[in-house]
């Protein structure tokens, strides 16, 4: 990432805290895997990306205006997909996986994102299919019913973030990018979200900066802005930071 408009935000520790604040009575928190998913439409002129405001009863970010995401679920590894993460994106989610690295969790990261998409905006992001999935999760049940399966390809990996360990909910959260090409019906159609996210947008870049955002989410449009100027092959090759925090301080590093 180039420039210095990058680190605005996220290396102000007193501006962090602000958002969350860890009491001091409270045992250090494990962070749990988490998945975000940008969604990009290019169909009216400046490219717009999805995001949403969480409700005020949350107690991570209230009122914060985020993308579509949430927890990683144990089913999230064990749905069967149309087509799998690419190599390179694969390679990135293994490096500097916390636990036990594996193909299975990599891929439970990606799937968790379409989910919670699916859940949290009603837009359904797949590859029409006329089997008939059945599984034990209500949740992925419910995507199936509508007529798709996931499809992983087109789904690029471009930042990696832990929430800082003063807060006292903790997530260690890979945003996924893809086109809205992949989504199954009207790009409007979000009738069937859980309420989780109100004020549903497609935004521009410019447009998001003006809201209220968590500080990582302003890093995040940063590395869109970048991603949005490189072809495929270029994007395929760029680095994806990994923000994560020490007692001294904030670390960037890439993977």
């Amino acid at each position: 990432m180039t420039g210095s408009k990058a680190n605005t935000g996220l290396f102000d520790p007193a501006k962090s805290r602000d958002q969350e604040f860890k009491e001091k009575s409270t045992a250090a928190v494990r962070p749990k895997d988490a998945s975000t998913l940008i969604i990009v439409r290019r169909d009216e002129g400046a490219p717009k990306i999805l995001m949403g405001k969480r409700a005020a009863g949350h107690k991570f970010m209230p009122n914060k205006f985020v993308f579509p995401g949430g927890r990683v679920d144990p089913a999230d590894s064990r749905i069967k997909v149309d087509k799998s993460l690419r190599a390179p994106v694969e390679k990135r989610l293994l490096n500097k996986m916390r636990g036990t690295p594996s193909q299975a969790r990599a891929k439970g990261m990606a799937l968790a994102a379409i989910r919670e998409t699916f859940e949290e905006t009603g837009l359904v992001i797949g590859k029409p299919t006329q089997e008939i999935r059945k599984t034990k999760s209500p949740e992925w049940q419910a995507y199936f019913n509508e007529g798709v399966t996931p499809n992983l390809t087109p789904m690029d990996f471009i930042l990696r973030a832990i929430t800082p360990p003063y807060r006292t909910r903790r997530f260690d959260t890979r945003f996924f990018m893809m086109e809205a090409d992949h989504i199954q019906g009207d790009l409007h159609d979000t009738g069937r979200a859980s309420g989780e996210l109100l004020e549903l947008h497609w935004l521009t870049v410019t447009d998001a900066r003006d809201l209220d955002l968590p500080n990582i989410t302003r890093v995040v449009l940063d590395e869109i802005e970048e991603r949005l100027t490189l072809n495929k092959a270029q994007a395929s090759k760029r680095a994806v930071p990994f923000v994560h925090f020490r007692p001294s301080g904030p670390i960037r590093e890439t993977l």
